[in-house]
């Protein structure tokens, strides 16, 4: 019943941002309904956590107050997980990308395991950006965390990474002077430069891996690439200023 009407309350004046304190996946969501949404993440929820605000400050004060309990959740480093990678592919690199609203806050995040242990996790974000440049510079992120060439296994769960690698469409805008063969400006030139570059001095298999559908991680990878994006502060993404 708590739930019921702190959710009619809520629909009594217009909100843009749901802070859940308590729930499945705790944070800022920027819509009540839908798969992604915050009523996901309370609904059936017994003692969860949350309420409407018409800005993402007053969200963001309210979930940080002593009064709701909320902690961010902190990477666990060098925790076994579950792979579906083959026994043979020792480097194996999960990532995921997301903005809220897209553009938006935005933030990425990585997951690298070895031999089928997790061994390191990264992640960032920007105050405005898009979700494909997050899947973009996660794919950067984990890449670049080897200095010496390495056969690695990445999987995405964004077709326009994968597709973009492996049907060489990238390597064709490169070509072309970051032109689409129908002379449109190819986004993001600045990130496909640096993952192209990584690309030729490894040597990485490309893979599509379904997004919020169980696989450890994937799942991972969203959870870091959500936190940071409904953090504070976050740094500008120049180069996604510089292409508005």
């Amino acid at each position: 019943m708590k739930n019921r009407s702190a959710e009619n309350e809520m629909s009594k004046t217009p909100k843009k941002f749901y802070a859940v304190a308590k729930g499945l996946k705790p944070g800022i969501y920027p819509t009540w309904f839908g798969a992604d949404g915050a009523e996901a993440q309370v609904k059936g929820i017994q003692g969860a956590k949350f309420k409407g605000f018409p800005t993402r400050e007053e969200a963001e004060e309210w979930i940080a107050s002593p009064e709701t309990g909320f902690s961010r959740p902190k990477p666990e480093l060098k925790k076994p997980m579950l792979s579906s990678h083959r026994p043979e592919e020792d480097i194996v690199i999960y990532t995921d990308g997301s903005a809220l609203n897209n553009p938006g806050p935005g933030g990425y995040g990585v997951v690298i395991q070895y031999q089928g242990k997790m061994i390191q996790e990264l992640s960032g974000g920007f105050q405005c950006t898009t979700n494909n440049r997050m899947e973009l510079l996660a794919c950067i992120m984990g890449l670049r965390n080897f200095q010496e060439k390495k056969t690695i296994t990445l999987y995405s769960d964004s077709k326009y990474v994968v597709d973009g690698i492996t049907k060489k469409w990238a390597q064709g805008w490169r070509k072309r002077g970051w032109k689409k063969s129908n002379g449109e400006n190819a986004l993001n030139p600045d990130l496909w430069e640096q993952l192209l570059s990584l690309t030729e001095y490894h040597q990485v298999d490309f893979r599509w891996v379904k997004g919020h559908a169980g696989n450890p991680g994937n799942e991972r990878c969203d959870v870091l690439a959500n936190t940071e994006a409904a953090k504070s502060g976050l740094p500008i993404d120049k180069g996604y200023k510089k292409q508005l």
